[in-house]
């Protein structure tokens, strides 16, 4: 039986929300193996000179644990 950990991460980017998503995945990776999911619980911006100027998002990332 496998087993999975679910940790929760906050993340940001320039350019939208997708590549935050991939922001947030790519540093869990540097400290985390056999990430198998990621789900996006909210999206949030911030406005600068009526432009979007920060995406962000939290999300759930799931990996499997090893014994």
């Amino acid at each position: 039986m496998s087993m999975l950990k679910v940790i929760e991460v906050l993340a940001e980017s320039d350019k939208n929300w997708e590549d935050a998503a991939q922001s947030a995945v790519a540093q869990a990776s540097e400290t985390v193996n056999d990430i198998k999911s990621i789900y996006i619980k909210d999206m949030e911006a911030t406005v600068e000179n009526g432009k979007i100027a920060k995406y962000r998002i939290n999300a759930k990332i799931s990996f499997l644990l090893r014994k």
